[in-house]
């Protein structure tokens, strides 16, 4: 058994690059965080408006990671399950907003303390670390027929963007992206193409090799033979037949490469779908699109992929959301996976400061290999409100469920979690 202690240097030096990053980055909101809401009226800087945030949370989570068995001497004695902890987040951050008909820039960071208390699993306080996140967007000469945005994105989190790695990860990761919107003929005809250029690095949150592990995806001590570069162009063109309907398409090519893992295959992706978006009511709008995926890769695969989306104004406060994606991407260890998502979501304003949501989910995933077949399905539920107490003061609180069931084994791929947490935000 293979026990590990997670040093800080690395968490402290990368926090310091977000704190930096996070003067000038922006930063992009969760399905669990919400967005900030403007108060107060800002630091005056040009024409635009500087706004310092900070966000106090505690929260209790059933399933933050592997620790040693605190029952027994011995340190290779691990629980064979997620433990659960009382977890205290504090964010200090900024947001930039400058508009401008030459250069517009939206911009905002934070700097993110994530401190594991120890009251419920002792042995988790040394997996304290710093998280954050920056992004950045300039758009010059946004007005224009033909504009250039220029975009980076920075986030060090423990929410993974690859979804064949179990719990107890964290992910480091940043993309550079630049555009050229393209609006002849007054826009009812618009082409932009794009390019960009990721890579995402992964390190484990917990100090030990999971019960019942028997594959490197559900192992965080070995996550960082994951470690990968993504290099995606693309094109979307949208061409508006009617005042509120457009007739879309989107095409895009990834190619994926893997730093230290030649036994992950390399992706070389295209997806392309078209379709139809805009209004069918005043209060009904949809998206249907269909398209198909395939890979060039040594791996190979490819499969049918579709969006069909509706969204409900049920009054001016009130709206539903509801639909189904169909998607395939790029992971390690498989080459390819394809999700087939499915969603409902609810949002209600009461009073001009009273936010409700609940948002439900469920997730079919299918990662395609010839020698490790493996399917696995998530759940996940977010329900709660948010109440603005003044123009500088927000609140909120939620209820988190997620579960995953896959065929391959290991307890940090098959789990359940919980999650509940209050908020406080104070923005200038």
């Amino acid at each position: 058994m293979i026990v590990r202690v997670m040093t800080q240097s690395g968490n402290i030096r990368w926090a310091l690059c977000a704190l930096v990053l996070g003067v000038l980055g922006s930063v992009p909101a969760r399905a669990q965080q919400p967005p900030i809401a403007a108060g107060g009226n800002g630091i005056k800087i040009g024409d635009g408006r500087l706004h310092p945030f900070l966000d106090a949370e505690l929260r209790l989570d059933t399933a933050v990671g592997y620790f040693p068995n605190d029952a027994t001497p011995d340190p290779d004695d691990v629980v064979s399950s997620l433990s659960p902890e009382l977890v205290l987040r504090v964010r200090p951050g900024l947001k930039l907003e400058v508009p401008s008909t030459k250069l517009a820039l939206n911009a905002s960071g934070r700097l993110e303390y994530v401190r594991y208390t120890g009251w419920l699993t002792k042995q988790s306080t040394y997996a304290s670390h710093f998280e954050g996140a920056a992004d950045l967007t300039a758009h010059f000469n946004p007005q224009a027929p033909v504009s250039f945005v220029l975009a980076d994105q920075f986030l060090r989190t423990d929410q993974t963007r690859n979804a064949a790695l179990g719990a107890g990860v964290l992910s480091l990761f940043n993309e550079v992206r630049g555009s050229v919107p393209i609006k002849p003929g007054g826009g009812a005809i618009e082409i932009v193409p794009e390019l960009a250029w990721g890579l995402e690095f992964f390190d484990p949150i917990g100090l030990a090799v999971p019960v019942g592990c028997t594959e490197d995806v559900c192992d965080p001590i070995t996550v960082d033979a994951f470690d990968y570069t993504n290099v995606r162009t693309g094109v979307d063109a949208r061409w508006r037949f009617l005042p509120k309907t457009a007739v879309v398409l989107d095409a895009d090519l990834d190619f994926r490469t893997y730093l230290r893992n030649t036994a992950s295959p390399d992706a070389l992706l295209l997806r392309a779908m078209g379709g139809i978006a805009g209004l069918v009511s005043t209060k009904i709008a949809v998206t249907a699109k269909v398209g198909w995926g395939y890979n060039f890769g040594e791996s190979g695969g490819s499969t049918l992929i579709a969006q069909a989306e509706g969204t409900y104004l049920y009054s001016p406060t009130m709206t539903f959301k509801g639909g189904y994606l169909r998607t395939l991407n790029p992971v390690a260890a498989y080459g390819l996976f394809q999700d087939n998502r499915g969603s409902l979501e609810a949002r209600a304003l009461f009073g001009g400061k009273l936010v409700l949501h609940g948002v439900l989910a469920a997730d079919f995933l299918r990662f395609y290999s010839a020698t490790q077949p493996r399917s696995d399905v998530l759940v996940t539920l977010d329900t709660g409100p948010e109440y603005q107490f003044k123009p500088w003061l927000v609140g909120a609180a939620s209820y988190l469920l997620s579960t995953r069931s896959s065929s391959a084994t290991g307890s940090g791929l098959n789990y359940t979690r919980h999650e509940a947490y209050v908020r406080l935000t104070l923005v200038y």
